[in-house]
């Protein structure tokens, strides 16, 4: 046996095991980036006429088919035997086509998973408006009081509602 010490230095160094390297999903690093970086500012996004130009265009539009109903109306009130009653009573119908021009133009700006919610929430309304119709008919036919065609509307766009909610949280 030698006198000699052992040496406490190592030859060589040790080997890391598998799972000590940096890019190791056991380990936590350090991210090299600064913490705050300044980003420039973002330009203003205008909130005028061109943020809102649908809900303006619509709400106009609307108003516009309520003085006319009103008029309308009250023309008709007035004059109920006149030879010319029939054109006023169908003027209210252009400002609702100006409406519907504005709603179909507000379709087709939304992106691909609004027109598939939109498309799938019209065809449940359509078709839920039609079962109910259908089914209302029948009870008409053994003494439930008849209904104005004025009812058809009103009911699909509440349906189309209801299915715009349901599949807007479907898709969430």
């Amino acid at each position: 046996m030698t006198d000699q010490e052992p040496d406490t230095q190592p030859l060589e160094a040790p080997i890391e095991s598998l799972y000590t390297h940096p890019a190791s999903p056991f380990l936590r690093t350090e991210a090299s980036a600064v913490a705050h970086v300044e980003m420039p500012a973002l330009p203003q996004v205008p909130t005028t006429w061109s943020a809102y130009r649908t809900q303006i265009e619509f709400g106009l539009a609307m108003v516009a088919y309520l003085m006319i109903l009103v008029g309308s109306v009250t023309v008709l009130q007035a004059n109920p035997t006149a030879p010319w009653r029939y054109v006023v009573a169908v003027l209210p119908v252009v400002p609702a086509g100006l409406t519907l021009t504005i709603f179909v133009r507000a379709l087709s700006r939304l992106d691909e998973l609004q027109k598939r919610i939109q498309m799938q929430a019209f065809g449940f309304s359509l078709g839920a408006t039609a079962l109910l119709t259908f089914g209302y008919g029948f009870l008409e036919g053994v003494g439930m009081p008849h209904l104005s065609w004025t009812y058809v509307l009103p009911l699909m766009a509440i349906l189309w509602g209801v299915g715009t909610a349901f599949f807007t949280l479907r898709y969430r």
